[in-house]
């Protein structure tokens, strides 16, 4: 009765939200098992981490919030569990954009502090922010923190050096081998270094560096996009990464300008199978550009 109650609560606060909301009327919420009590969710935006404790259920990022409905039905048909935190991985809409209706639902919000001060901040062409009080994290930190999720599991989060944005932060449940890297693995496409953000090619090398340090053969990886991935993936994109960072470098120290090294081909090998997404091959290559020592 009270899985029933809190289910049938949860559709009337959300009732007509997808009508009042367009394009994301096609969009299923799926989900992956990744150990006894970590799942994934897939959708439309960042991948969600959901933890299952003894007594709470834990997120780790929420989409879009014209997806809230979706994404709530799909965690209670994992767990009756009420939710109890939402740890956002860093500002961007498509990883946060479910804060305010989370919130409304009763889980509090956290986050590295520069991931509320930037939801705070005013959007490009407004005068002072619209984003939601109830939208912000309620509970931030600034290098890291652990969550106790019931006397056997531990979440563990640990701001990065700036890469992605400068609140990037990695999630870690040591007893069940799953990380959670938002998107400074975006699994399948190229980086997206934010440099309104502070993002910075430096930084993502070395976060994906102390990636690889904490996982082994049979970590399973959550990337804020694409599929689960696992260590030798994710080596294989930092050795990308940092190829082509090199390549970059050596043809800027030589003198070129950014339009004769977007010429040079520097990133072709991998073009057909990460350039076709949000990032493109120019626009990575700039961003390696702006940002490389």
């Amino acid at each position: 009765m009270k899985k029933f109650t809190f289910i049938m609560l949860v559709c009337l606060s959300f009732s007509g939200l997808l009508k009042a909301q367009s394009g994301m009327e096609n969009v299923t919420i799926t989900s992956e098992q990744l150990a006894p009590n970590i799942y994934v969710l897939f959708g439309s935006g960042g991948n969600i981490g959901l933890a299952v404790g003894e007594d709470y259920a834990y997120m780790i990022d929420d989409q879009f919030g014209q997806l809230s409905e979706k994404i709530l039905t799909a965690v209670r048909g994992i767990t009756d569990k009420p939710l109890k935190y939402v740890v956002n991985t860093h500002w961007h809409g498509d990883h946060t954009g479910g804060n305010e209706n989370m919130a409304k639902q009763g889980a509090i919000v956290i986050a590295n502090e520069a991931v509320r001060r930037r939801m705070s901040q005013p959007r490009a062409g407004e005068t002072v922010s619209t984003t939601p009080y109830q939208a912000l994290p309620e509970i931030t930190f600034t290098d890291e923190m652990t969550i106790h999720l019931d006397p056997n599991n531990t979440m563990m989060i640990f701001h990065m050096e700036n890469a992605h944005t400068d609140g990037d932060s990695f999630i870690y449940f040591p007893e069940s081998n799953v990380i959670h890297l938002g998107d400074n693995f975006p699994n399948g496409g190229y980086p997206f270094i934010d440099i309104n953000s502070n993002g910075d090619i430096e930084g993502l090398i070395t976060n994906l560096n102390r990636a690889l340090f904490i996982v082994n053969d049979r970590t399973k990886i959550i990337p804020g996009h694409g599929k689960v991935s696992d260590r030798a993936t994710l080596k294989a994109y930092r050795d990308m990464i940092d190829t082509v960072r090199e390549r970059v470098k050596a043809q800027k120290d030589a003198g070129k300008d950014l339009d004769e090294i977007q010429k040079m081909g520097l990133s072709k090998e991998w073009d057909e199978a990460f350039g076709k997404g949000f990032i493109n091959s120019e626009r990575f290559i700039e961003s390696v550009f702006k940002t490389v020592d």
